[in-house]
């Protein structure tokens, strides 16, 4: 495999690079009170890139005075917000995604560089971020209530918004989730405080600048600070009633917690996932074998909460699967994230990368085999790459088996049994995602309803559809995405019984 075709309208590796350069050569700001703005502090941090491990940019150290800030600027705009017609927030969310696709290659130049994956994918993710701000433009009309024959009167139901709301995004999809995640508090008539990852912050705050000349005054705030200091004080500030995250399990369990003791609010949490793809004895080897491949996310490093990074394959079909994966791993093209033509991104930073380390390390001590990689990928100088690993002789019950690396590695184990299997996926303490592949539609339906999970592939993987709810059960999280659930989701419901 040596990657995609460069198509003719494609910017080459030299002219991102050029992009990279003039983009960096900036001063970065917050977003706070319809202003941009440095800490309150004066302080930076230094932010640097995955590629290159050399800092990039200079970036705003917000603290718990520039929270207290942009919430109460937040708070004075979400009257006016909410009273704003629903058609109105909609046209100015659509107005954002307009701006943003006008720029659409500066926001993925600035993904690839300061998150090190792919500038393709980044690009893609993009794409993503502007149809999901307008497919929720496009319901704003569902924000509606009911009415209820409850007696002679008039009894209804109307949807209001929380005031202020907060989302919390991480690295793994800088652009992607800083600019769809604001799209449902917006349109529901939240003002919102988005706290984009410290690792991968600039693509977030250039999203501000273009936000600055859009939004109203304070109805969006972009803060980023480096540690958890921020993140902390917007979550228990008394004025944020409504928060949503997309993270890891114990930053999710932390939020709760904050959360709790700051007041009563309401909280959806998207985690990790430690995800399997049953592998039946009827389906075609060659497929699943490419499915298992796409489901490890292994272009963005594995980097993702829904990557199928448990490849359960019953023994008669395993020795062809393996192969196969093997094979396609082969050769993939590992170079700069500024070149179209790489297949695999870095990971996000050195602690990450020795972490993935430690993990294979951990993996071979529990008697796993590895099958491909396991280390940095031969002939790459630089970068934070690991090779797209694959561990065999994996038992169900080790640690590498049940525990989320966030990272290019998929663990292989076999399996007989149809019950043993299901009770095998559903072992673990998450419940994001699953995929099965089979020929056979009973079976197919039947274990998508025993695997406890939130969201099923049949006979694919990876890739999420719109309006389709993601989300997941016990580790994995609380409440659902991507879909109307999560426009609703950012409403509370009043009832009004009129006396007649």
């Amino acid at each position: 495999m040596t990657g995609a075709p460069i198509t003719a309208s494609e910017p080459t590796e030299a002219e991102n690079t050029a992009r990279a350069e003039a983009l960096l050569d900036r001063r970065w700001r917050l977003l706070a009170a319809g202003r941009l703005v440095a800490a309150r502090s004066g302080r930076t941090y230094a932010d640097s890139s995955p590629w290159t491990e050399d800092v990039i940019a200079e970036v705003p150290d917000a603290d718990e005075q520039d929270v207290v800030a942009a919430v109460d600027a937040a708070r004075e705009a979400a009257a006016g917000w909410r009273r704003t017609p629903v058609r109105e927030r909609a046209r100015l969310v659509e107005q954002l995604a307009d701006a943003i696709e006008e720029r659409a290659q500066d926001f993925a130049v600035l993904d690839a560089i300061d998150g090190g994956a792919p500038v393709r994918e980044m690009s893609s993710d993009v794409r993503v971020a502007v149809g999901s701000l307008r497919m929720f433009a496009g319901l704003a009309l569902e924000l509606k209530g009911t009415t209820i024959p409850a007696s002679e009167n008039l009894h209804y139901t109307v949807r209001e918004p929380y005031g202020v709301a907060a989302r919390i995004v991480p690295f793994n999809h800088p652009f992607m989730f800083a600019a769809s995640k604001i799209a449902t508090p917006l349109v529901a008539g939240n003002a919102t405080v988005l706290k984009p990852p410290e690792v991968a912050p600039l693509s977030a705050l250039l999203l501000g600048e273009l936000a600055a000349e859009i939004l109203p005054p304070g109805v969006l705030s972009i803060l980023v600070g480096d540690g958890p200091a921020v993140p902390r004080a917007i979550v228990r500030h008394p004025a944020v009633r409504r928060i949503g995250f997309i993270g890891s399990e114990p930053t999710g369990r932390a939020i709760q917690r904050d959360a709790a003791d700051a007041g009563v609010k309401e909280v959806t949490l998207e985690l990790g996932g430690k995800n399997a793809l049953i592998a039946c004895p009827d389906t075609d080897p060659l497929l699943v074998a490419r499915g298992a491949v796409d489901g490890m996310n292994f272009t963005w490093s594995g980097q993702s909460c829904g990557s199928t990074s448990r490849l359960l394959v019953h023994e008669s079909l395993a020795d062809e699967v393996v192969a196969e994966v093997v094979r396609l791993l082969q050769g993939r093209r590992i170079a700069s994230p500024l070149d179209p033509t790489s297949e695999q991104g870095t990971v996000i930073s050195r602690q990450h990368y020795d972490r993935i380390l430690g993990h294979i390390a951990m993996a071979r001590a529990e008697g796993a085999e590895v099958l491909a990689g396991g280390g940095p990928p031969p002939g790459i100088e630089r970068g934070l790459f690991v090779a797209p690993t694959v561990l065999g002789s994996v038992a169900a019950d080790s640690r590498i088996a049940r525990e989320e690396v966030f990272g290019p590695v998929l663990s292989v184990i076999r399996w007989k049994d149809e019950s043993d299997v299901v009770a095998m996926a559903n072992s673990v303490d998450y419940g994001l995602t699953a995929a099965v592949w089979t020929d056979d539609v009973r079976r197919a339906h039947r274990m998508a309803q025993e695997l406890g999970v939130g969201y099923v592939w049949i006979n694919g993987t990876s890739r999420h559809f719109p309006g389709v709810p993601f989300g997941g059960v016990k580790g994995s999280g609380i409440g659902r995405e991507e879909s109307i659930e999560e426009l609703l989701g950012y409403t509370t419901v009043k009832a009004v019984n009129v006396m007649l």
